[in-house]
């Protein structure tokens, strides 16, 4: 079955660096766009950066260009979300993402969720 494990969260002083990763296994990686989404307390996901399954281009949220960088391994199947300089409004639950697009013999795009690991940045 369809996996995603998100691991390297915790705590970390303002300025500090985390790198959050994510394990895939049961669906074919090197096929998917992968991103990481962000949820704090009381707010909605959003999403923080994508890379995509073709060229591996990346998009990223305006709140952390130049300090957040996510990457893929198409060979152990894994995306890294490497953040740096974070400020406390980084501060939430981080979420591995897996997406693709219907293909024409489906019925439904294919979208799946890890279980998210815990951000802390304070002081």
């Amino acid at each position: 079955q369809v996996q995603l494990v998100e691991s390297g969260g915790g705590l970390v002083q303002p300025g500090g660096s985390l790198r959050l990763s994510c394990a895939a296994s049961g669906f074919t990686f090197s096929t998917y766009a992968m991103s990481w989404y962000r949820q704090a307390p009381g707010k909605e996901r959003e999403l923080v950066a994508r890379i995509s399954s073709t060229d591996g281009s990346t998009n990223y949220a305006d709140s952390v260009k130049g300090r957040f960088t996510i990457s893929r391994d198409n060979v152990q199947n894994t995306v890294s979300l490497q953040m740096n300089s974070l400020k406390s409004d980084d501060t939430a639950m981080y979420y591995c993402n897996a997406y693709r697009p219907k293909a024409a013999w489906e019925s439904r795009a294919r979208d799946y969720w890890g279980q998210g690991t815990q951000v802390t940045v304070s002081a």
